[in-house]
């Protein structure tokens, strides 16, 4: 093997193959983030490896220098391995960031228009429609299939999406991002990529788990979705999605000026009395510019073992809001599925496991997993889109 970088054969095949660790919140190689510094391997086999990591308190911190032994070790001729782990300096994590970001990067919404990630807003009517169980699942459904995907949690007073997909503490409180420099990492469950405000709400003494409560208005409502899009770093993203809140407030308002791009999915149940307010949710939607991308219709009738249908919440609400949605437009607003009735469905939420992974097989996952389908094998359009190059 020939030498590189000044590096002995073996110095050089170690950091081969350490460019193989990655680094579990940026998803890139530990080499590429400039956190492997100096290597050397003696003449009996020990190698030493100086490992940088980004802060103090890494929470990444035990899973890095593993990967790093391992894979060093599998380096033959090695016969020990040395991590030296240390910190990066204040200038180290500036050009990591501008790294990152690109160099001279403007600091905007991640995904303006010109963005190749496809973006899905979950919306509802109302509450109580299993909108954050259903987006958690489609998330990991969607990261299953090979996709990057980031999920916001823009439930800003009901947040839930961290306790759906595992994303807590002993305690039951929502795990913290890391922070480099102005940069926000978003913590990573289920192969998704989260943020969620439930992140930055410590538990007030008395609360226990519940973490603390959130009570905005308008204009801050606005700054912190903005603060999402802006300083957390997702990384290239096939899709993100966002749980919004129930209704037509400020938060649906400031996504469609935020991300006008931006597709809605609406979710209901199937009662009429659901299905007349989650229509208004996809009319404010439409308002707001966005395109309504369809219909999910959750805790639909349910067969039964003996052929009997349980259908708790009635039937039809689903179609009926597509139909509904579908006036004036140039192409029909689909029903993408129906979800039945699933206690498989309501405990994987409880339990941090998400349906579509612990029981891939039920009829609600099935559902779920369908919609995944449709949205991965979309691709991505350039159509409208500038292309970052120029004539010669």
């Amino acid at each position: 093997m020939p030498e590189a970088h000044g590096s002995t054969a073996p110095e050089y095949a170690v950091r081969q193959a350490l460019a193989r660790v990655i680094d579990p919140e940026i998803r890139k190689p530990i080499t590429e983030l400039d956190m492997v510094g100096e290597v050397s391997v003696d003449d009996v086999g020990r190698a030493s490896v100086t490992l940088k990591l980004t802060i103090v308190g890494c929470p990444a911190a035990d899973t890095i220098e593993r990967d790093v032994r391992a894979a060093a070790a599998g380096v033959s001729g090695i016969t020990t391995v040395d991590v030296d782990v240390s910190i990066m300096s204040s200038d180290e994590r500036r050009a990591l960031v501008e790294k990152l970001r690109g160099p001279g990067a403007r600091r905007g919404v991640q995904f303006g228009p010109d963005s190749l990630t496809r973006i899905y807003c979950i919306t509802s009517g109302k509450g109580g429609v299993g909108k954050s169980t259903l987006t958690a699942n489609l998330a990991v459904a969607l990261a299953a299939k090979g996709l990057r995907v980031g999920l916001v949690d823009a439930d800003v007073y009901g947040f839930s999406i961290p306790g759906i997909l595992g994303l807590v503490d002993d305690d039951g409180l929502a795990i913290k991002p890391t922070r480099v420099g102005d940069m926000i990492l978003p913590p990573v469950g289920r192969d998704v990529k989260v943020i969620s405000i439930g992140m930055f709400i410590d538990a007030a003494p008395g609360q226990g788990s519940s973490g603390g409560a959130v009570a905005w208005r308008g204009p801050m409502l606005h700054r912190t979705i903005q603060h999402f899009l802006t300083d957390v770093f997702f990384g290239d993203l096939d899709v993100l999605l966002l749980d919004l809140p129930p209704g037509t407030g400020d938060i649906a308002i400031s996504i469609g000026q935020l991300l006008p791009n931006a597709e809605v999915i609406v979710v209901t149940t199937p009662q009429p009395a659901a299905a007349d307010v989650a229509e208004r949710s996809g009319i404010v939607a439409r308002q707001t510019g966005q395109r309504l991308f369809g219909v999910i219709e959750n805790m639909a009738p349910l067969v039964q073992p003996d052929g009997s249908v349980l259908d708790l919440f009635g039937s039809g609400g689903g179609a009926e809001v597509a139909r509904r949605l579908s006036a004036g437009q140039d192409s029909p607003v689909p029903l993408l599925a129906s979800v039945p009735l699933s206690l498989a469905l309501r405990r994987g939420g409880d339990s941090g496991e998400p349906l579509v992974i612990a029981d891939p097989a039920d009829a609600a996952s099935i559902a779920i997993q369908s919609v995944a389908e449709r949205i991965a094998t979309r691709g991505r359009e350039l159509a409208g889109r500038r292309l970052s190059v120029s004539p010669r």
